[in-house]
């Protein structure tokens, strides 16, 4: 198997079995109509007040249809609402509801749970060593990606 094939099915495993038990910690807290897929959007707006339907996409690499799905299920669900940008009125911001506040707070309970985990796993310093090479490679990629669209205008 190449390098790279390697690389992304092993980071394709890791992030599915935190997801899942990232999943399962929230359901056994009472969240328990969630999909994993709603799992990164959510993260995202958690970390981000108010964010535009556009930076949630981008943040998450997400299509434009595939974000307004999940956001009216996820506004379905009580956990969003949409707010009309004040500045501009063709823009639409995500807010947590109340409820989606309380996810919040449990949400990040439980990041910390599995990151402490981990970390007795694998150690501090070397989950500190895989945050910085991921880092470091993602943003390789992405300005190498830029200048390959810079090179073709």
């Amino acid at each position: 198997m190449k390098k790279i094939s390697l690389i992304g099915s092993l980071l394709k495993r890791i992030y599915r079995v935190y997801s899942s038990e990232l999943l399962t910690s929230l359901q056994q807290r009472g969240f328990t109509d969630l999909r994993p897929s709603f799992l990164e959007v959510l993260l995202f707006i958690c970390e981000n007040d108010g964010p535009s339907i556009k930076q949630i996409g981008s943040g998450c690499g997400l299509k434009k249809q595939t974000m307004t799905s999940h956001l009216n299920e996820l506004e379905k669900r009580g956990y969003v609402e949409r707010k009309i940008n004040p500045q501009d009125k063709r823009e639409q911001n995500i807010f947590l509801t109340e409820y989606g506040e309380r996810f919040k707070f449990n949400l990040f309970d439980c990041i910390s749970d599995i990151e402490s985990n981990y970390s007795s796993i694998v150690g501090e310093v070397e989950l500190d060593r895989v945050e910085h090479l991921l880092k470091n490679f993602h943003s390789k990629l992405n300005n190498a990606s830029k200048d390959q669209l810079n090179l073709n205008l």
